[in-house]
């Protein structure tokens, strides 16, 4: 990597950090308080929307995407669609013609997400039902702890920052690149 690209990957990593934190903050908050059904609506609602926040922190492009999709709108971008279909397990960088870093990282699948994405036969009835009404196509269930369910992208441009630590949500230190997102 040069210079820049290193610098444009420690940005994704923190603000993949950024959503990975705030995206988990509010999915625990809706298990506590209202239980699994209420997840759906984070996930749905919420997420693009802390998505869109730190895209702004940041000045990156950042989501979600899957080989199996829960929400047609998180599919992959253009660059990142060939190692999604061919489901890349390792952390990939990919210099984009726009100067721009693609990166895409795994997200692996927690025990406590298998109420949501597990064997159809292990998700209790209203989570389903939940599921049915808000994605009538979901692919993204029949999972396994541990599987690979999709992973978070990003576009860096060479002029993104790292917010300061005075920036609401700020991140002292990014993640480690080596390391898979569990989620």
């Amino acid at each position: 990597l040069t210079e820049a690209q290193q610098s444009q990957r420690e940005i994704a990593l923190a603000a993949r950090d950024a959503l990975f934190q705030q995206l988990v903050e509010k999915l625990m908050e809706a298990l506590t308080s209202s239980g699994p059904a209420a997840a759906i609506e984070v996930c749905g609602q919420q997420s693009p929307q802390i998505a869109a926040e730190v895209s702004r922190q940041y000045g990156v492009g950042i989501g979600r995407t899957s080989h199996r999709l829960r929400n047609p709108r998180n599919a992959s971008p253009d660059w990142a669609k060939s190692l999604v279909d061919a489901q890349v397990a390792e952390p990939q960088l990919i210099a984009l013609a726009d100067g721009h870093l693609g990166v895409l990282l795994p997200i692996r699948l927690k025990a406590q997400c298998l109420m949501c994405h597990g064997p159809k036969e292990l998700i209790l009835p209203d989570v389903q039902a939940a599921l049915g009404r808000a994605y009538p196509d979901d692919q993204a269930t029949g999972f396994q702890e541990g599987d690979l369910r999709g992973w978070f992208w990003l576009s860096v441009p060479e002029d993104a920052k790292i917010p300061s630590a005075t920036e609401p949500n700020g991140v002292d230190e990014p993640g480690d690149v080596d390391t898979a997102v569990e989620t």
